[in-house]
């Protein structure tokens, strides 16, 4: 069958569009059917319903008027009746439409100018959808573009088939980029807006550092080198620490790359920002002296508990260790994901010191001992009194000076001192109407029901609908700074774990579960165990 030019036409459009605009021919046919029946309406009145067609291979274009079948008719323009459906088509009924074969019609210049605006929009939709779709699926990506136009400080990038923005925070300081200039950029955002798919483009996260090492670096790249950690300062410094799976590779030296080629790169890419590449390693103590480098680290004391790391270091790189203005502790915080405490040595001594002088000050209070016993008693380790009376009698007995009766006076002398501040706290407990049954739950005691009546936790029910994170409290990391939020026993040393178990204790005694359903929730983790196992 011949095909007339304006059918042909039709096809020639579509195909010119759909590849200008890089979607589905399909879909810009669809927005053809879509004007013509606008147009189709402006000529038979908006009431009636009207299906257009075109034939995707021959551009054939065929339109119906449809009718909906009802009992009763109340709209002629949009309804038939049952009897006169069926004389047309014997298999109509209720609900179905007749379909009325209307001509083809001649477009005046105002619907063209109406299919031409729904055409422009369908197209305009389709092509956005793509677009999300598209970089959407493309984040964690690095891209390259070309400057569009600064606005205000941030940068719009053509990325060839869409259009990224670069803000004014996520651009490298002092970064100057003009009309026309080429850019690379990682997407870590892509979201829908009112005005189209929004592709947010960054220089100064983490990971598109960490994309420029994979593209410089062919062992990141085959997964043999794995970046473990990243702390940035955009523009300044930055410390990167890797780990190899196979040890005759040096992760550091890959990295860095034959007389630095590989890093200086990246460095280049970055504008000069500094790169300290370390070795990974899971010992954290290691970890935070690689991490802390170029300064030296004479002692680390790790606070597993708190996530907190205390670093010791001499005197004289105590300004090295810290950097400019907090630079080389607070990347090597936000590095490690722990919270660092730099020392000098004399500040450690003085705080040795200090810490000696009142433990000896409390054992002569507490114990009612001379001031040398106590010091002897602190020089040996001892920290608290609640050690002197649980320690075995041996481990005092073993002090050189004294013997078993003196070692038994003294056990005797911190347990009644530490009888008396629970009586004390006991006193104040009923005081706050906590109450009695709280103390059938192994671990707490008197200081901390006191602790828990001054946060109206007063009943085993209270207890129970406690969290973990009530009581020993908990940290948020945001924009790399650490946040510790205190909970009730933060005065007590109590894990995370001890705390879980107290409330699991309490939720037995109230009743909130029992016995069975806590060993068959046991059960079930071992049996996940077991599976994972194998």
């Amino acid at each position: 069958m011949a095909v007339s030019a304006n059918r042909l036409e039709l096809l020639q459009i579509a195909d010119a569009v759909a590849r200008e605009k890089s979607i589905d021919r399909m879909v810009v046919i669809e927005a053809m059917q879509d004007a013509i029946e606008k147009a189709a309406k402006a000529r038979y009145g908006a009431e009636t319903e009207i299906k257009a067609e075109i034939n995707p291979r021959s551009g054939e274009l065929r339109m119906w008027r449809l009718l909906e079948i009802v009992d009763e008719v109340e709209e002629p323009s949009r309804q038939v009746n049952l009897k006169l459906a069926q004389s047309k088509n014997s298999s109509a009924k209720i609900g179905d439409f007749l379909t009325e074969p209307l001509p083809p019609i001649e477009f005046g210049r105002i619907a063209a100018q109406s299919a031409k605006q729904v055409i422009v929009q369908k197209v305009r939709d389709a092509e956005r959808d793509r677009m999300y779709e598209e970089y959407s699926g493309r984040i964690g990506e690095i891209v390259n573009g070309t400057v569009k136009r600064v606005e205000y400080g941030n940068v719009v990038v053509d990325l060839g088939r869409g259009e990224g923005i670069i803000r004014r925070d996520e651009l490298i300081p002092r970064e100057q980029f003009r009309y026309g200039d080429r850019v690379r950029a990682y997407i870590y955002d892509v979201r829908r807006e009112q005005r189209g798919p929004q592709i947010f483009l960054s220089r100064t996260h983490p990971q598109f550092m960490a994309k420029l090492f994979m593209q410089e670096v062919p062992e990141i790249y085959d997964g043999i080198i794995t970046i473990r950690s990243i702390a940035r300062d955009p523009g300044s410094r930055a410390k990167i620490a890797v780990t190899s799976s196979d040890s005759s590779i040096d992760p550091v030296g890959a990295c860095v790359g034959m007389r630095g080629s590989r890093v200086q790169a990246v460095v280049g890419e970055l504008q000069g920002e500094k790169i300290d590449i370390i070795p990974w390693t899971d010992n954290i103590a290691d970890l935070v002296v690689s991490a802390l480098q170029p300064a030296d680290v004479a002692k680390v004391v790790l606070d597993e508990q708190a996530e907190r790391i205390e670093v010791v270091v001499p005197d004289e790189q105590l300004s090295l260790a810290i950097g400019r203005r907090g630079q080389n502790v607070r990347l090597a915080s936000q590095l490690i994901g722990w919270d660092i405490d730099i020392l000098t040595e004399q500040e450690e001594s003085e705080r040795r010191t200090k810490e000696f002088t009142e433990r000896s000050a409390l054992f002569m209070e507490a114990l009612d001992v001379d001031e040398m016993v106590a010091q002897l008693l602190a020089s040996e380790g001892f920290s608290s009194v609640e050690e002197l009376a649980y320690i075995d009698l041996e481990e005092i007995s073993s002090i050189e000076g004294f013997d078993e009766e003196t070692a038994a006076e003294i056990q005797n002398r911190a347990v009644e001192y530490l009888a008396e501040i629970d009586r004390k706290f006991d006193e104040e407990r009923v005081a706050l109407g906590v109450e009695d049954e709280l103390y059938e739950i192994a671990g707490l005691t008197a200081a901390m029901l006191v602790a828990l009546g001054k946060e109206d936790i007063k009943t085993v029910e209270d207890f129970a609908g406690c969290a973990a994170d009530d009581l020993v409290g908990w940290t948020e990391r945001k924009d790399g700074e650490v946040k510790r939020f205190d909970g009730t026993f933060k005065d007590f040393p109590v894990s995370r774990e001890e705390a879980e178990e107290m409330i699991l204790q309490a939720r037995l005694k109230a009743g909130w579960i029992t016995e069975e359903q806590l060993a068959s929730q046991d059960g079930e983790a071992d049996d996940f165990g077991e599976e994972a196992a194998v």
